[in-house]
């Protein structure tokens, strides 16, 4: 599906009962794994010895996971669940109805694509070592929101306080439309200039 060598497919079966047994999971992610996926398979692993890519100081090697859903969309809790569960750095392929998503996560906070068609869906593999490919790859799936350079968890960083302000922008923009006092309204869209002026600062 994302055109990787056939040294490193793998293409072996996930029981989901593996994933409970590894993981403390809250019964909500629990019945959501048991409902809302299908399957789970392992496909592919990004190791030294499968890519040639040297290993990387934090990450040794990145698991390509494909699940399976019944339905268009995952409780937001179970990607995280099966994250802790196993020891590398994953990229998930979610998969309905002829449509793929993927997702992946850096420091704490997962990414994703839109929805595709898997035909036409290709991932760039680049780096000097698996620390490279994998930010690389965070990059690709988080869309641009979290630029080209520097480092990846500040990166994050940026991204998370980018959403907090826009969340605060638009919480505040349908406070001022509300507002009937004249003299509030002032002070209100004064701080959303404030608050717009913080959000260019950060772009």
């Amino acid at each position: 599906m994302l055109g990787l060598p056939r040294s490193t497919e793998v293409n072996r079966r996930v029981a989901k009962e593996k994933l409970y047994a590894n993981a403390p999971l809250a019964p909500s992610a629990r019945d959501a794994i048991k409902d809302q996926i299908e399957s789970v398979v392992w496909r592919n692993k990004l190791a030294d010895g499968t890519v040639g890519v040297a290993a990387g100081e934090t990450v040794k090697e990145i698991q390509v996971f494909e699940i399976a859903l019944r339905q268009r969309g995952l409780d937001k809790g179970v990607l995280p669940a099966v994250a802790r569960a196993i020891p590398y750095k994953i990229l998930f392929v979610l998969t309905y109805g002829g449509e793929a998503q993927a997702w992946m996560e850096a420091a704490g906070t997962f990414y994703n694509t839109d929805w595709f068609s898997p035909d036409g869906f290709t991932l760039k593999f680049e780096g000097l070592n698996l620390d490279a490919v994998y930010e690389s790859l965070v990059r690709q799936i988080a869309g641009g929101r979290l630029g080209a350079a520097g480092a990846i968890a500040e990166a994050v960083e940026r991204d998370r306080q980018r959403q907090k302000l826009e969340r605060e922008i638009a919480a505040l923009e349908k406070k001022v439309l509300r507002e009937k006092q004249f003299n509030r309204q002032v002070e209100l869209n004064g701080e959303l200039k404030r608050l717009r002026a913080e959000l260019e600062e950060a772009e």
